[in-house]
């Protein structure tokens, strides 16, 4: 078993971010690539934005800090901290309304 503050990791990505020329950082919390679940952190500065991508699954958004949008179409939905915003599945993006960190939650597949 592991144990992750997300309040200091959400800390130290948002400073990350700050120093980053792209105005963002992201650290992945549980899982990667050999796995079906995957949690990441991300910051993002204010006016910042992940571009027009598609889902890789089932996804989730839980705002940690700041203001931001999730942009699918013409469809768009708020999130600030404490929400938990569900990823369309098609394409999409997130905007950062305010500094901002997210934890992106993503199923990728069953395993069997």
């Amino acid at each position: 078993m592991s144990k992750t503050s997300l309040t200091s990791l959400a800390h130290q990505q948002l400073e990350i971010a700050r120093d980053a020329s792209s105005g963002r950082s992201a650290h992945t919390v549980n899982g990667g690539h050999e796995h079906a679940l995957r949690q990441t952190v991300i910051a993002l500065l204010g006016g910042q934005h992940l571009h027009d991508h598609e889902s890789g699954g089932e996804a989730t958004l839980q705002v940690l800090q700041g203001h931001v949008r999730l942009v699918a179409g013409p469809d768009s939905w708020d999130g600030s901290p404490g929400d938990l915003l569900a990823v369309p599945d098609r394409m999409h993006r997130v905007e950062a309304v305010a500094d901002s960190v997210v934890l992106l939650t993503v199923a990728i597949g069953v395993r069997v």
